[in-house]
């Protein structure tokens, strides 16, 4: 991925970057994949506000990805790599023997032709999914299942990968993106790459207009809220937070503090947490 930067003609032009789309070779999405993406601008079943700063934004359609993988021992081949509003890795549209297509999510360095496959025999090649039994140690995957059979749930971000650094018994163990070390269960899928489109995190937005295109409202600090709005809020001018640390509008510590939940589930597989 190359960034292309403005020339400052203007305010919002100046220091700003967009992405190249060098590598995306089809601009219209497959129409048999394509569902209605409802979006709820932060507010619940009541229509109460429960997740501040969402809303507006470009009109988007979701792209129905298949993070299960679950078409095993069937050739399939990259017809398209395409852009999809919905998360910034970029995805590729897969032509099956059989004929169906599905979305995934596109790895670095797959390019269109390359054939794919699935399953307990699939080669040891970028974009093939296996359970992480079969994966060799050393190799970087992504799309990784939390749950057999559920589907990929974490590592799908553009540019990430996680390490496979052990296997012993049932489980394997992983270093995610956050330097995490997790136990998981070794007949879970994983995608074999990295996730493409790794530069995004170096795109500078530039202005406050693509913030809102992107669905984020402004944020407004709390010190120069009133006090019955927020904890920092209120005095005469410019005031001191006046507590010992930050807090949030809740009331909890702002800085430092750690809220994951004592006792999750979950904690008996984290091996190291991450920093």
């Amino acid at each position: 991925m190359v960034i292309r930067i403005y020339k400052p003609n203007t305010p919002g032009t100046r220091n700003r970057g967009v992405a190249s789309f060098y590598e995306i070779t089809k601009n219209t999405p497959e129409k048999s994949l394509l569902k209605k993406n409802h979006r709820k601008k932060g507010r619940n079943n009541r229509g109460v506000i429960t997740i501040r700063h969402r809303g507006g934004g470009h009109k988007r359609r979701y792209r129905v990805i298949d993070f299960k993988r679950n078409k095993h021992d069937i050739l399939a081949r990259v017809a398209s790599i395409e852009y999809d509003p919905n998360r910034n890795a970029r995805i590729s549209l897969l032509h099956y023997e059989d004929g169906e297509k599905r979305y995934i999510i596109a790895p670095q360095n797959v390019k269109v032709g390359t054939n794919l496959m699935s399953g307990p025999n699939a080669d040891i090649q970028i974009g093939n999914s296996l359970p992480l039994s079969d994966i060799p140690l050393g190799l970087e995957v992504h799309n990784i299942e939390l749950i057999p059979n559920r589907g990929g749930q974490i590592v799908r971000a553009a540019g990430t990968s996680a390490k496979i650094l052990a296997k012993e018994g049932r489980y394997v163990t992983l270093r995610l993106p956050s330097k995490e070390i997790r136990l998981i269960r070794n007949e879970c899928y994983a995608t074999i790459g990295v996730v493409g489109n790794g530069e995004d995190s170096n795109i500078t937005i530039g202005k406050a207009g693509k913030k809102r295109w992107l669905g984020i409202r402004p944020t407004v600090r709390g010190v120069v809220m009133n006090p019955c709005d927020h904890p920092h809020g209120g005095g005469e001018g410019r005031s001191p937070i006046g507590r010992k640390r930050p807090i949030t509008p809740w009331g909890k510590a702002a800085l430092g503090v750690k809220t994951r939940k004592r006792n999750k589930s979950s904690d008996i597989y984290i091996v190291r947490r991450r920093k």
